[in-house]
């Protein structure tokens, strides 16, 4: 491949990825254009990009899937690539090879690749001739549910009946009881069509207590493929992650060894280049099969930057201009320990519905160690129409004690007023025995939900409580200075706020 130098790139995304990827555009010298729908018109990612234009209505549909209305923004500002971020349009095989063919330089891996590991059934297949260990099951998708029935009394219950385009936990199925698979593949099959456009499913066996491993992958047109180690993301709610860390606390140093060696043949086996995450699962007895690739950047991206030490967004833009890998296997270390929380516009209380509407007030943790990564901002609102998450909270620590006890930290001091978040929820997290011994699995939070939604007569009432106390004495205090009281001399006294912090005794865990 040619090499070829990129000076503008389209950010096709929005909110806090967008963001991301821009400051490393900036950082690289490289001009940024933000594109939006007109419910994202007041977002921070519109007034960070160098420039920014409305490509349609809220609906996602009509705007941030328009790849031909992207494409048409791209090449009328003379943008040299398009990145795609994760999410809408990243894994879109017809999208890349849009924007190949419109003459630009799409940042991720070929339309080939994304073509054969987005399809679950195609993927199978390549992992079983490149070698690698699939979770025994179908190589073909289920047509009818007399066959579907045979299979699994073969490879016994329970089963995963899986999307073959799927991902996010969309088209999956867990069937215990064989008169659940007619309703199952039903009800699986329908889901898979109103999300991919596609209901083949496929049928897995279902390991009974799995970890979520990932390993995150590079490759450069050179056919240079390394891996960055893993991520353990088996904090999960209707098999979507909520709290991802690194390294893993399940896996022993063999076991990672020959874990990093499979994603790299795995990538391999598909000419893969860019950036990308092979994802495993494993049981108790650290036996692990290949379970799908993700062909773009993961939400969870930076914590693997933090350990391992490099931006992997630029590593990206690299990569895409035809410049080989900066690094080998061997020169590639962890290093220390970070941990990822997201955090969602939700109400965990009422069964985590989205709780979009206007961000009053917001304080952000900062301190050693911490990394935020947002786009929301006071007096900002908060669409209904795309996915509740608001931010990344990222900490590091020498080790993984310290890391935990920095993400406690950082979540205590970071508060937003105006919306429901899932701030209290992760902090309940942070304090569990389970969690902290690090043997909890992809169960974790559906075993110990009661637990974790538990909240305390003072919690929330106290810190409103205190909130409002505080802010009546800083006006007191103001009144009292301009109205000349003490000749002009502010007695120093306790503050409100502390008076009645004790009184309430507000203390946390």
């Amino acid at each position: 491949m040619q090499k070829s130098m990129i000076r503008k790139v389209l950010v096709a995304n929005r909110g806090e990825i967008a963001i991301r990827v821009m400051r490393s555009c900036r950082e690289m010298n490289i001009r940024s254009v933000a594109v939006f729908s007109e419910a994202d018109r007041a977002s921070y990612h519109v007034r960070y990009a160098d420039e920014a234009y409305c490509i349609g209505p809220a609906p996602s549909v009509q705007s941030y899937l328009n790849k031909e209305k992207i494409i048409q923004v791209a090449l009328e500002t003379g943008c040299d690539a398009v990145h795609p971020g994760y999410g809408f349009l990243s894994e879109n095989a017809d999208f890349a090879r849009m924007v190949k063919e419109a003459g630009l330089i799409f940042i991720g891996p070929s339309p080939e690749a994304i073509e054969q590991m987005g399809d679950k059934i195609t993927a199978r297949k390549r992992m079983i001739a490149a070698g690698v260990p699939v979770v025994p099951g179908t190589t073909e998708a289920i047509t009818n549910d007399e066959e579907a029935l045979r299979i699994i009394r073969q490879i016994e219950l329970p089963v995963m009946i899986k999307a073959s385009a799927g991902g996010g936990g969309k088209g999956m199925r867990l069937v215990h009881h064989e008169n659940e698979i007619e309703s199952s593949l039903r009800a699986a099959r329908s889901e898979a069509k109103a999300a991919f456009g596609d209901d083949a499913v496929y049928i897995e066996k279902y390991i009974s207590s799995p970890h979520h491993i990932e390993f995150q992958i590079l490759g450069d047109h050179h056919g240079n493929i390394v891996h960055l180690f893993e991520r353990e993301c088996s904090v999960q709610r209707r098999h979507q992650k909520v709290v991802e860390e690194t390294p893993s606390p399940n896996l022993t140093p063999e076991v990672r060894e020959a874990m990093g060696k499979h994603a790299v043949a795995a990538a391999a086996a598909v000419n893969y280049f860019g950036a990308g995450t092979i994802e495993f699962i494993m049981d108790d007895q650290h036996n692990y099969y290949f379970l799908e690739m993700n062909t773009r950047l993961q939400v969870e991206h930076p914590i693997t930057e933090r350990v391992v030490g490099v931006d992997l967004v630029k590593l990206q833009i690299q990569i895409a201009e035809g410049k080989p890998l900066p690094f080998r296997q061997e020169d590639l270390r962890q290093n220390g320990h970070a941990i990822e929380c997201r955090i969602y516009a939700e109400d965990p209380a009422n069964n985590f519905m989205p709780s979009p509407g206007k961000i009053k007030h917001i304080t952000e943790p900062l301190g050693l160690g911490v990394r935020h990564d947002g786009y929301v901002y006071p007096g900002y609102e908060i669409p209904m129409y795309y996915d509740p998450m608001i931010s990344k909270l990222i900490v590091w620590g020498t080790n993984r004690e310290e890391a935990i006890a920095r993400m406690r930290r950082a979540l205590y001091a970071y508060k937003i007023s105006g919306v429901s978040t899932s701030i209290p929820f992760l902090e309940k997290v942070m304090q569990h025995p389970v969690f902290i011994k690090g043997n909890y699995n992809t169960h974790f939070i559906d075993t110990y939900l009661k637990e974790l939604l538990e909240v305390s007569e003072c919690d929330g009432l106290c810190e409103d409580v205190a909130v409002i106390t505080a802010f009546i004495h800083y006006l007191d205090e103001l009144g009292r200075v301009q109205n000349g009281a003490h000749d002009g001399k502010v007695a120093i006294r306790e503050s409100r706020w502390k008076q009645m912090g004790k009184s309430l005794n507000l203390r946390r865990n």
